[in-house]
């Protein structure tokens, strides 16, 4: 069984191509910014059985074409990695291609075989300080780091997420810095720009917690183009979402 926060069918953000995307519930990061606060605790969710997501993957299977499969985002999906190990060999057997969308905090042998089931890693590269990191996720980067230096390592394919925050994530000197630790790196094939946004402000309320970053504005059009631009000095192709 794994435990689902939410589907998204027909995503065509959370990798290649059109996606069946599952959520699941749980994540040990709190970033300052995330817009799913509510996939935070440890419990809850609907537990669904495995079988059930490959059907559902089946189904969509006809409009997912040369790209598209399965993306398991969360919250942080490997939590639960035994779980998903055998929903991507399922997935596999049925031909669907997979993808996981992760904070990369979790670096053991369970996850190795999952990411070895893995065909697409979406790494979440939320800071390249290690101060500024914990600062902004209450946790440390140092799995995340090692996580990017094993995939390398494994010679498949991954894609960096940069989530760009006025005041937390937009210092130039940083942004560099992201391009000097990966431009080296033969895994990734592109990284994505993703401009804070204030959508899942709501959210916070809903919950009674206090949105960290009330008040926040989102990045403007000039920083956006000054980071992709950076990026474009390390990266084969830089995209904004």
């Amino acid at each position: 069984m794994l435990p689902v926060h939410s589907i998204e069918t027909f995503g065509t953000h959370e990798g290649p191509g059109i996606r069946l995307v599952v959520f699941t519930q749980g994540c040990h990061f709190r970033c300052l910014y995330c817009h799913n606060p509510d996939t935070q605790a440890l419990s809850g969710g609907t537990a669904m059985r495995i079988e059930d997501i490959v059907k559902l993957a089946e189904k969509q299977k006809a409009y997912f074409g040369a790209d598209g499969g399965v993306t398991v985002s969360g919250g942080e999906p490997t939590i639960h990695a035994q779980a998903l190990i055998r929903l991507f060999k399922a997935l596999h057997a049925k031909g669907i291609r997979t993808a996981l969308d992760t904070n990369g905090a979790l670096l053991n042998e369970d996850t190795k075989k999952l990411y070895a089931e893995t065909d697409l890693i979406l790494l979440d590269t939320k800071h390249i300080d290690e101060d500024k990191h914990r600062a902004l996720t209450g946790m440390s980067n140092h799995n995340t780091l090692a996580l990017a230096q094993y995939r390398e390592s494994t010679s498949k394919p991954m894609w960096l997420r940069y989530v760009l925050v006025p005041g937390y994530s937009d210092d130039e000197i940083d942004i560099l810095r992201i391009g000097e630790h990966f431009e080296k790196y033969h895994c990734i094939d592109r990284i994505e720009i993703l401009p804070y946004h204030t959508l899942g402000a709501y959210k916070y309320e809903k919950l009674g917690r206090k949105n960290p970053l009330k008040g926040t504005d989102m990045p403007s059009k000039e920083s956006i183009e000054r980071t992709k631009a950076i990026f474009e000095r390390y990266f084969k192709k830089v995209t904004v979402r």
